[in-house]
């Protein structure tokens, strides 16, 4: 059966950095074997297949995002807007600390709708393979089969503008054209040096119809989200994200940071779908 239970740019990305050193601080102090350090990380290559470094079921993420997981604590409540709370309390979900009764849930995963991004970084985030080239790198998750494409060949970011997001250089024919939005969005990256690369995403779906994490936390179709890829060594990839969403939160926030370690480059990846007939079947078994 499915399991239900089963993600300013300047000032994005100085946060972003300064979140990702001080975990990969941590992180370095274990990164050893005996007394044999693990090897060096190459340049700009973060391909591989990744799996959370403290095991499979360590970013599931039922109850929130990874870094501000939806408990009540008031450590981890977000600084949201009148629009976003309001939108907040229209979400009923199964998680976190305003969980329903599966009766009234209205999450879109419901009818299998595409998670989008990011909530594909924070559902079910298990193994995940990277692959590159000197043009783009491309993300293949385990749930759902799903990928996205990072750009990497200079193009510019798209600007969100109304109806959708605006082209620019690099593009090709559509370089100046506005694009319709879409559920993994826009991503454009950047070698910050050696062994950081920092995404840029825009262009995502609306609110109505995506979510941000299981618990119902909201984004909307102005969100910018910056992730850093750090890589510490050969076998250590730090994920680190963050969101700007002015129409739902006051200010950007670190939603997930996450070490990786990288898999044996044989392991073969289960499939992992949104099946309608098992989440029926899932339904009329809570009847």
């Amino acid at each position: 059966m499915l399991n239900r239970i089963t993600v300013l740019i300047v000032g994005l990305m100085a946060a972003s950095t300064l979140c990702s050193s001080a975990f990969a601080q941590t992180a370095r102090q274990s990164l050893t074997v005996g007394d044999q350090k693990l090897a060096p990380a190459p340049r700009h290559d973060i391909s591989g297949t990744w799996t959370p470094a403290n095991g499979p079921g360590a970013a599931i993420q039922a109850g929130g995002v990874a870094a501000m997981p939806n408990d009540g604590k008031p450590e981890h409540q977000l600084p949201y807007t009148p629009y976003g709370l309001e939108t907040y309390k229209s979400h009923k979900a199964l998680e976190g600390k305003d969980a329903v009764a599966p009766a009234f849930f209205n999450d879109p995963r419901d009818k299998c709708e595409p998670l989008g991004f990011p909530r594909m970084n924070h559902y079910n985030l298990r193994m995940t393979q990277i692959l590159q080239d000197e043009f783009k790198i491309a993300l293949m998750y385990e749930y759902d089969k799903r990928y996205r494409v990072v750009w990497t060949d200079g193009r510019e970011m798209p600007k969100l503008v109304d109806g959708g997001v605006q082209l620019g250089q690099g593009w090709g024919t559509d370089s100046g054209h506005v694009r319709e939005q879409r559920f993994y969005g826009y991503s454009v990256g950047n070698w910050v040096d050696d062994t950081t690369l920092v995404v840029e995403t825009a262009g995502t779906m609306p609110e109505d119809r995506v979510w941000l994490d299981s618990t119902g936390r909201p984004i909307s179709d102005q969100i910018h989200v910056t992730e850093t890829f750090h890589r510490v060594d050969h076998d250590h990839l730090e994920w680190t994200e963050m969101i700007s969403d002015p129409k739902i939160y006051t200010k950007p926030w670190v939603t997930m940071s996450i070490l990786m370690v990288l898999a044996d480059p044989h392991t073969d990846v289960m499939e992992m779908y949104c099946s309608p007939v098992e989440m029926a079947n899932s339904r009329n078994d809570d009847d």
